[in-house]
């Protein structure tokens, strides 16, 4: 184990950044001649680096043409590590560059589209009203992203409703909502005081794509009553979904609080679904709450405070 651990190290030691940066431009030029002038160096200059890039990888990475250059397979896999290695530097610089300009910590937030366009905004306008210096980025995905996004170290928070693939995360209750069924004004199940989802199986639905939570617990429901689900759009928005119902292309189903902000899309009602798999939970999740950054710690203390009067809570 330590031989091994020695050898990386000193296979690190031994790749040079500057050449990583110029095999990729060779790469993206086809030429080892037109990558030395976009970069302003010689040719021979670009040339040993490749070489001595080689060398170290024990292995070809490049076809060496009269009209250019061509990736061997290592140079393939090569070009692809060297970009994420190069993307990873910028991130870095650009984040460092910001505690430069007084920034006093980043937190990467990924949450799902109930999260962000019922709860999120507000909740993190108060931490930011408080914490000024701090910055937020903040990833929108379908749950079962925010859980690997987590799981692999690409955001530090996810928002996101309960998954099977949450194993080793740790969670805390965030927020509930209660979905609805959204239907054009004067539909026949508008009428009722709430109905069931079985109940609305013979209409054409208007849905989010296919991985999304909501989708997979309408599917659910539908095997569970033996039944399918019409579905006749799929859209990537709560307020593209409110519009198709609006002009009569199905009816679909939408959080409670989100049809409350979006119900002027459109001449709309929302009817409760009485199914018990209606009411969802929402949970933050992290792979190590008391190992995150102090800052990040800070939000996670501030959306799971209870707020005074929060009928959404």
């Amino acid at each position: 184990m330590r031989w091994l651990c020695s050898m990386d190290r000193s296979f690190a030691r031994r790749l040079d950044l500057t050449s990583l940066q110029l095999f990729v431009a060779v790469c993206e030029h086809g030429s080892i001649g037109r990558a030395a002038e976009h970069e302003f160096i010689a040719a021979s200059a670009v040339s040993k680096r490749l070489s001595d890039l080689e060398a170290i990888l024990e292995t070809p990475l490049l076809y060496r043409h009269t009209r250019g250059v061509s990736l061997t397979p290592a140079g393939e896999s090569l070009l692809h590590h060297a970009r994420s290695v190069l993307f990873s530097l910028e991130k870095m610089q650009g984040e460092l560059s910001e505690y430069a300009q007084g920034v006093r910590g980043h937190v990467r937030i990924h949450a799902n589209i109930s999260a962000i366009v019922q709860f999120l905004p507000e909740d993190l306008a108060g931490f930011i009203a408080r914490h000024q210096q701090v910055k937020i980025d903040l990833e929108e995905h379908v749950s079962a992203e925010v859980i690997r996004a987590v799981q692999e170290g690409d955001a530090d928070i996810g928002v996101c409703n309960p998954q099977a693939i949450m194993a080793e995360l740790q969670t805390r209750p965030y927020r509930q909502d209660r979905l609805m069924l959204v239907v054009p004004r004067g539909h026949p199940l508008g009428a009722r005081p709430e109905v069931r989802f079985a109940d609305t199986l013979d209409e054409d639905h208007v849905g989010l794509h296919s991985n999304s939570a909501l989708y997979l617990a309408m599917r659910r429901a539908a095997a569970a009553a033996g039944r399918s689900i019409k579905l006749r759009i799929q859209v990537t928005g709560l307020d593209a979904m409110c519009r198709m119902i609006h002009n009569r292309l199905g009816v679909g189903l939408v959080p409670h609080r989100a049809f409350e902000l979006l119900r002027a899309v459109g001449d709309l009602q929302a009817v409760p679904l009485a199914d018990d798999w209606a009411v969802r939970d929402i949970q933050l999740v992290a792979r190590d709450f008391a190992a995150l950054p102090v800052t990040a710690r800070q939000l996670v203390d501030h959306l799971c405070r209870p707020a005074a009067g929060n009928a959404h809570r």
